[in-house]
């Protein structure tokens, strides 16, 4: 895969989500983060220009100082984004095998605080956050302005222990 004509190998695909392909690659040191935009249909999300949305809603949410990987370049031609790479479980890995920890969600509250303040919401399902050296990053940066019913207490915390919510969710995703 290539950003601005510069080549990255693909190691493997870290996940698809409702805007991209997200896939761990290297540039024969360092790991990085490429996420490549897709254009698929969602039926529960409205989307403008993607790549411009990434970018806004990078600069917003790094602005606030949310913790979250950095954006390193972005091929606006070939819609993809090249970021930093944390190493770590996702809390949707951490909630599976039954190693999330309480300080986990107080980090996340804390997130919650500052978000709030600056009447914004992000993305709080599970595989959009990252645990390395006991941190919790936000890996997507997709956000919207604070709304009651997408915030983490209404919408969120179904979705970070073993709830029916979360418990159906891997049942309808199973490989």
């Amino acid at each position: 895969m290539f950003v601005n004509g510069k080549d990255y190998k693909i190691i493997k695909l870290l996940g698809k989500g409702k805007g991209g392909y997200s896939y761990l690659v290297c540039d024969g040191g360092k790991k990085y983060v490429l996420k490549q935009i897709h254009h698929e249909p969602c039926d529960y999300y409205t989307f403008g220009n993607k790549i411009e949305a990434e970018i806004n809603d990078y600069n917003r949410l790094k602005k606030i100082g949310i913790k979250m990987p950095a954006m390193l370049d972005v091929d606006i031609k070939n819609e993809s984004i090249l970021k930093d790479y944390i190493d770590g479980d996702t809390v949707y890995e951490l909630v599976l095998q039954d190693k999330m920890k309480p300080v986990y969600l107080d980090k996340l509250r804390e997130m919650c605080r500052v978000l709030y303040a600056a009447n914004t919401n992000i993305d709080y399902f599970p595989t959009n956050f990252v645990v390395c050296n006991e941190e919790i990053y936000y890996i997507d940066f997709e956000c919207n302005d604070y709304c009651d019913e997408w915030n983490f207490e209404n919408w969120g915390v179904r979705y970070w222990s073993k709830t029916p919510e979360f418990l159906k969710y891997v049942e309808e995703h199973k490989n």
